[in-house]
């Protein structure tokens, strides 16, 4: 099995956003919109089983519900090192920063995170 698969555009995603119990579902449906309104040219795909979304080929942001709370992960293992202050201020491992089931992660927060995975991207950095 590939590490990132691609399963159907936008309508996988929402597929999986729309299977969840509120108020997960209204909270990463916000989290889609702001990202798309953050990357307008971003591809909407699933990527290791979540809701994904690549510019250029290359997997920027993703988010995932799990039973006690929701994800995000910036498809990189090195970008919440660059974000001491955002990692601080939530529950976090290495490749993702964990959010409340209703309340979704702030648009500068999720601005930083956007912009150190495309800048490591820029550089020719891949994780």
């Amino acid at each position: 099995m590939p590490a990132e698969s691609s399963v159907g555009p936008a309508s996988a995603v929402l597929a999986y956003i729309g299977a969840l119990p509120e108020p997960k579902r209204a909270t990463l449906l916000e989290m889609r919109r702001l990202i798309l309104e953050i990357l307008p040219e971003a591809e909407e795909c699933l990527s290791y089983g979540m809701p994904a979304f690549r510019v250029d080929a290359k997997v920027i942001a993703g988010f995932a519900a799990f039973k006690a709370h929701l994800g995000y992960f910036p498809h990189s293992g090195t970008v919440l090192e660059h974000l001491p202050e955002v990692v601080a201020a939530y529950p976090s491992t290495r490749g993702g920063l964990r959010f409340g089931v209703d309340s979704p992660l702030p648009r500068d927060v999720v601005e930083a995170l956007i912009r150190v995975r495309l800048a490591e991207i820029a550089a020719g950095k891949r994780r």
